[in-house]
């Protein structure tokens, strides 16, 4: 299995700046996303799938700091960088205190970008691999088409969100992965304080549609007290 590059969105209305960070990132061999104004910014932060923001805080539309509570709401363990001009030292401490992980002060140099990039990604929690598919025993779960294909014929559909849990599931197979861990990196949500039925009923339904004894379960097993661990001997497949 190899990882795809890393997806970083930048939020800069400067085009210039924009440009400069969009080339070093894609030099660096990150996937660079970009938006240059707040409400282009805010709808592809909650919309997209990425794992890093760079965000400038004085934007034309929705305000940095308005974006960054919006991400913290939908992707709480999603890493932010903020992006400020000198003298705006009070909106660095806001940005920190709502979430932001660092902040650059521009101008800012490339090599120091992306040493803090780097180092906000290392603290990020791990994203998942980019499988098209996944083997199990009996069948292949074609996740971008979002389907089960048997190897008898048959075929069932996958929802969006259960194509994503078995994502990853498989890409951490062999390890116990808690509930608290699929609600913050699969549903997106903050674990704290949230019951978990919802991880149990998904896992429950996406064993029937994988044909997985729910008494004696060889997919997708269920760790008492801890979580699920999905099946060693199945394979992945890069997209």
């Amino acid at each position: 299995m190899t990882a795809t590059p890393k997806r970083i969105l930048t939020v800069e209305d400067d085009a210039a700046i924009r440009r400069g960070i969009v080339d070093a990132l894609r030099y660096a061999g990150y996937a660079p996303l970009e938006a240059a104004d707040g409400h282009t910014g805010l709808d592809m932060a909650v919309r997209l799938d990425y794992d890093l923001l760079l965000l400038d805080l004085v934007l034309p539309g929705p305000g940095g700091l308005d974006i960054l509570r919006e991400v913290r709401v939908t992707r709480p363990t999603l890493g932010v960088i903020i992006l400020t001009a000198r003298g705006e030292e009070a909106d660095r401490v806001a940005g920190l205190r709502q979430g932001a992980d660092d902040y650059v002060v521009k101008p800012f140099g490339v090599k120091e970008l992306l040493a803090r990039v780097e180092a906000v990604l290392r603290r990020s929690p791990e994203r998942p691999l980019d499988l098209a598919s996944v083997d199990f025993h009996g069948g292949v779960a074609d996740l971008a088409r979002c389907e089960v294909c048997f190897s008898d014929g048959r075929r069932a559909p996958l929802s969006q969100r259960e194509a994503e849990l078995v994502r990853y599931l498989a890409s951490n197979a062999g390890r116990v992965v808690t509930r608290e861990e699929l609600l913050a990196n699969v549903w997106r949500l903050d674990p704290h304080g949230i019951t978990t039925r919802a991880i149990d009923m998904h896992v429950a339904r996406l064993r029937e549609k994988l044909g997985d004894d729910p008494e004696r379960p060889a997919v997708i097993v269920t760790v008492r007290g801890k979580g699920y661990m999905f099946a060693a001997n199945g394979h992945g497949h890069s997209a």
